[in-house]
């Protein structure tokens, strides 16, 4: 990226070129919402983080990524004055509810207002261990189903024709690619750069990794190990670590032992395991260097006595609580336990 433009300037009667530093380039990450599984608590948006880029000059906004459009992304992202049609792309980790039920408010609204087609990016289909097929592209191409069977698109277009036939399924552009074990660029734009690769929750389950000139991030989604039960090393993903390596910021889902089959909450052992927890992605984080650990669809949630349906074992937990087990796993850098709209900048101001 060219840093310096040219300024003339006079001095002792004569002009010279002289050059003036452009606008440093920034990155910011927030988390648009920390609900951890289907059910809603304390008004919580669903899982999902907006990573923007640019410099000081926009306010690191002149690109905007959605990882992830959990229930109320769209309520989330005008808190920051940001509208569906200021995004540039769309990628998602997986197919679960708590991740994708806000994409169609945000395409609706695209569509709505004329907006331009985005890029959705996503796996490929992936058939589940009982021969089920987790499919982006068919849950993309299909968002505009109930609207135009209710009637709404029609009725839309009767009033203005500008908008197009097929609903918000006509301004997607659907990127898939094959998850592999070793990251692979998914998407790319300027100076930023998406990467992805393969990691355990469901079939078809990937992490993210963004590069900028200002820094970069790792998008672990609900990663898990690929040993879905003790004996292990780590509750942790093994590819995510690889993706992670040298990386400034890691956003990622976490679960505090608390709920483990041990602790007596009747949490289903099979939705445990394919989790990280709090202790082992501390100790993630250290190992791969990362400056920041930014925790979020928490499981239980903050304050929560019920996490879905399940007790929480000795009462709801605190940031102190998360904190503390990410500082077992030893890590020794920032940690921000995720609440909606917690934003990281990179420089900080």
């Amino acid at each position: 990226m060219n840093r310096f433009s040219i300024a003339i300037a006079l001095i002792g009667g004569m002009w010279f070129a002289v050059p003036m530093a452009e606008a440093a380039p920034c990155l910011m990450v927030t988390l648009t919402g920390t609900q951890s599984g289907p059910s809603v608590f304390n008004g919580q948006a669903g899982a999902g983080t907006l990573v923007r880029y640019g410099d000081d000059s926009n306010d690191c906004g002149a690109m905007k990524l959605q990882f992830d459009t959990g229930r109320g992304t769209n309520l989330r992202l005008s808190q920051i004055n940001v509208t569906p049609l200021q995004l540039n792309a769309i990628f998602f980790t997986h197919m679960h509810g708590d991740h994708t039920e806000g994409f169609a408010d945000i395409m609706m609204l695209r569509w709505y207002l004329k907006g331009p087609k985005i890029d959705i990016v996503c796996s490929g289909d992936a058939i589940s261990p009982k021969g089920f097929t987790n499919s982006c592209r068919k849950y993309v191409t299909h968002i505009a189903d109930a609207f135009l069977q209710s009637g709404e698109i029609a009725e839309r277009r009767s009033e203005d024709s500008a908008r197009l036939a097929g609903g918000p399924a006509d301004l997607t552009n659907v990127i898939t690619f094959e998850p592999k074990d070793e990251p692979q660029v998914v998407w790319s734009s300027g100076d930023v750069k998406v990467s992805a690769i393969r990691s355990t929750h469901t079939a078809g389950h990937a992490s993210y990794r963004v590069d900028t000139p200002a820094g970069s991030v790792v998008i672990g989604g609900d990663a898990g190990n690929d040993v879905l039960a003790p004996p292990r090393a780590s509750s942790t993903s093994d590819q995510v670590e690889k993706l992670a390596k040298g990386v400034d910021i890691i956003v990622h889902s976490a679960f505090h032992p608390v709920l483990g089959p041990d602790r007596g909450s009747g949490f289903p052992p099979l939705s445990y395991y394919r989790q990280s927890l709090a202790s082992d992605l501390g100790a993630m984080a250290q190992r791969v260097g990362a400056k920041h650990l930014m925790l979020t669809h928490l499981g239980p949630s903050l304050g929560a006595v019920i996490h879905n349906r399940w007790k929480v074992p000795g009462g709801p937990l605190t940031q102190a609580d998360y904190r503390k087990a990410v500082e077992a796993g030893g890590f020794t850098g920032n940690t921000i336990v995720g609440t909606d709209l917690a934003t990281l900048r990179l420089p900080a101001k």
